[in-house]
């Protein structure tokens, strides 16, 4: 499901519908707006997008940085499997960016992540674990 219609970043929701979840996390993510993109994790939810695990306002900040410099994503599901409120996804990915002298970067790899739904029924990230491949010369990892 890829929908080329405006978004309201911050009006995205998350249903029980996880093709819907993958989309409402791309477009957040492509949007370049760390901060939209945050909201659909919780407040102690862990991301690895950094290249290390990171929590609260280091995650935040991370996330707005990383974000700020308008990577693409694209997202598949492989998996996903749900236990009363938490879910575990499994999606393959891609990610494009440009290094810092410019030249074009393509990483892909597994991503595997943990949500929790909430009493309003929205599902939120609880863990975010990106693992690629292969790392880019100079990426940490």
């Amino acid at each position: 499901m890829t929908t080329t219609e405006p978004v309201d970043v911050y009006q995205l929701v998350l249903t029980d519908d996880v093709e819907q979840q993958n989309e409402a996390f791309v477009q957040a993510f492509n949007s370049g707006d760390g901060a939209a993109f945050d909201r659909l994790y919780l407040d102690d939810a862990i991301s690895n997008l950094s290249g290390g695990p990171l929590t609260g306002e280091q995650r935040r900040a991370a996330i707005i940085e990383i974000l700020a410099k308008r990577p693409q994503l694209k997202a598949r599901v492989l998996r996903n499997y749900v236990a009363g409120d938490t879910s575990l996804v499994i999606v393959d990915y891609e990610l494009r960016y440009s290094d810092e002298s410019g030249e074009p970067v393509t990483v892909r790899g597994t991503c595997t992540d943990v949500l929790r739904r909430q009493p309003d029924g929205n599902w939120l990230m609880a863990i975010d674990r990106p693992v690629a491949d292969a790392l880019p010369d100079g990426m940490p990892g």
